[in-house]
C-alpha cells in the first residue's frame, strides 16, 4: 500500500506557469485549466488551487502568501489582480467554474 506524496508546491508551479503561459486571454487559461484537471489532481489540491485562482499563489496560515516574490511562483491571473468592476469579476469567477 504505498502512499501518494503531497507535494502541493509542485502542484502550484504546474498551475501558475500554465496560466502565465495561457497570458492575458481568459479562453486559453479555461484550456489549460481544463487540460490540466486530466493530469492534476483538483481534488487532492482544492485549497491550493483555490489560493492560486483568488490570491495568484499559495497562501500561509493567516492569508500571506508563501511565494517570496519570486514570480516563477504567482501569478497575475487571478481575482486580486482583475479589474475592479463586476464583469472581470465574473469572467474569473467563470473560468473558476469551468
Amino acid at each position: 500500500d504505498e502512499k501518494e506524496k503531497f507535494e502541493p508546491t509542485v502542484f502550484r508551479d504546474t498551475i501558475v506557469q500554465g496560466l502565465n503561459e495561457a497570458g492575458n486571454d481568459l479562453e486559453a487559461i479555461a484550456k489549460f485549466l481544463d487540460s490540466a484537471g486530466s493530469r492534476l489532481d483538483y481534488r487532492r489540491y482544492a485549497d491550493t488551487l483555490f489560493d492560486i485562482l483568488v490570491a495568484g499563489s499559495m497562501l500561509a496560515p493567516g492569508g500571506t502568501r508563501i511565494d517570496d516574490n519570486d514570480k516563477t511562483k504567482m501569478t497575475n491571473h487571478c481575482v486580486f489582480f482583475a479589474e475592479e468592476d463586476h464583469d472581470a469579476i465574473r469572467n474569473y469567477a467563470q473560468v473558476s467554474k469551468g
